[in-house]
């Protein structure tokens, strides 16, 4: 077979300063740097060339798009993934609501735009706007804290993890903790509660059975060098069937008899009641207060809906010693994370707003047939698009809260679901997840799912673009370069 037919082909490939002239890449010229353009436009030239070179017929070719804008376009895409930014935002379609890889909980539209505000500008940080001398930093946020949860004081360190060492190195460094042994959790990245208490300086006396224990084990375990008794919310796993554990109140009464004080880390702390919307029951922090446990401590990026942050509330002898630990310094947040946790718990002044407001709320109680609805929709709008070499469906598979959270509820949920023929689905979930933005979504029977429990409704035409350009794109390589008619 003749070879020749290649030469027109390549004959069509216009020139480097041809396509850097298209509009397109102008308009990318003026926010990334001459030559990462350049090379985006050579990849793509070099990429044509080994295509033709490659080509067994004329067939394979007639239909390749070589117009200078066509090939514009490629080089914006490769543009954008070279120039682009490391942490850049996803679309969450794992159906994990609170998915910690994926930074947890959005912020509300109020804390963004405190964030926005503040970070722009110098602000009154640790400025007393009416003395004119200096104040503390945790002042934007205390007095919220103890309004919303009934405590005393309150303190904000840079996430939970960091609240709990803070607490025990100033409480008890050098002296006993009492914990139950079914309460020594493993958080996140291999980070192990006892770990975390003997870096801080405390020793562990670990009372019970992994699955039962009682007030009886606290009080023979309690000596002059006893220094806390610590109790644990399992919020990250639940033990089930033969089980006992002490309750909150019981475990202050024990205290009090010795003069000890009692902190409880809740992990996942929320100020709402999620049960009244079909969610298991999660302890709130202000009933926990109620309790008098001394100090509280919670996270302020899981169920609370704000920024990362180690809450610490509760009695103010006790705030007021941590307040005074010089690792508080290295611990402590800045402007932006207290712009948003502000902003975030003045909408649980009004808990309306707070379940409207907070995306983590409104994700987690959004009524199921309105992720129906919207299922129905944007597939509908999706098979039109690529419905000719894609399966588009829809299924209602369960999805998760996450992040450590209510670790036995299953919420509810809708998903588009995608076959593409010849392609796995596996194939498929890594190119969603190269795409721009990247979709992260799950794989389940060898089909993609797209779960829009996990996916705010203000994302949807996003979501929609971008999953429909993606396929229409990998059908254009699967074609050769090749537009479908």
């Amino acid at each position: 077979m003749p070879l020749d037919f290649k030469q027109r082909f390549f004959r069509l490939l216009p020139a480097v300063d041809k396509i850097l002239r298209e509009k397109t890449l102008l308009e990318v010229g003026e926010k990334v740097p001459r030559g990462l353009i350049v090379e985006a436009v050579q990849d793509v030239i070099a990429e044509k060339r080994s295509f033709i070179r490659r080509a067994a017929s004329a067939n394979e070719l007639e239909l390749l798009d070589l117009s200078s804008a066509a090939l514009a376009g490629e080089a914006q895409r490769k543009i954008e993934e070279k120039a682009g930014s490391n942490l850049r935002p996803v679309l969450n379609a794992t159906g994990v609501v609170l998915h910690t890889n994926l930074g947890r909980s959005p912020l509300a539209r109020a804390a963004l735009e405190a964030i926005k505000a503040v970070g722009a500008s110098y602000s009154n940080l640790e400025l007393s706007l009416e003395s004119g001398r200096r104040s503390s930093r945790y002042d934007h946020v205390e007095e919220l804290l103890c309004r919303l949860t009934g405590a005393e004081a309150a303190l904000v360190v840079n996430n939970n993890a960091g609240a709990v060492f803070l607490a025990l190195n100033t409480l008890a460094r050098g002296k006993e903790v009492i914990v139950s042994r079914g309460e020594l959790v493993e958080i996140g990245g291999s980070f192990r509660l006892p770990e975390v208490m003997t870096s801080s300086g405390a020793a562990l006396v670990e009372v019970g059975t992994t699955n039962r224990s009682y007030l009886k084990d606290y009080r023979e375990a309690i000596t002059e060098n006893t220094a806390l008794l610590l109790k644990v919310h399992t919020s990250n796993y639940k033990v089930m069937g033969f089980t006992a554990a002490v309750r909150s109140g019981s475990l202050v009464g024990l205290a009090r008899e010795y003069g000890i004080p009692v902190m409880e880390d809740l992990g996942s702390g929320v100020l709402i009641d999620l049960s009244r919307y079909g969610l298991p029951y999660e302890p709130r922090v202000q009933d926990l207060v109620a309790t008098g446990v001394d100090l509280i401590t919670f996270s302020g990026d899981k169920l609370l809906g704000g920024p990362q942050a180690g809450v610490i509330i509760g009695k103010k002898v006790f705030i007021g010693r941590i307040k005074k630990n010089q690792l508080t310094r290295p611990l402590r947040v800045d402007k932006l994370t207290l712009a948003a946790l502000e902003a975030t718990l003045r909408l649980y002044l009004d808990e309306n707003k707070a379940l409207q407001e907070i995306p983590i709320l409104r994700m987690l109680t959004l009524p199921v047939e309105t992720l129906k609805t919207r299922a129905k929709g944007l597939a509908a709008e999706l098979d039109g698009k690529v419905g000719s070499f894609c399966q588009v469906g829809t299924s209602q598979e369960k999805a998760k809260v996450g992040g450590g959270s209510l670790p036995q509820a299953l919420l509810p949920s809708c998903q588009l679901t995608l076959r593409y023929p010849g392609i796995s689905a596996g194939k498929l979930a890594e190119r969603l997840r190269q795409a721009r933005p990247p979709v992260i979504v799950r794989v389940k029977r060898d089909m993609v799912l797209i779960d829009l429990r996990s996916i705010s409704e203000e994302d949807d035409r996003l979501l929609l673009d971008t999953v429909a350009g993606l396929l229409q794109e990998m059908d254009y390589e699967n074609n050769g370069g090749m537009v479908r008619k």
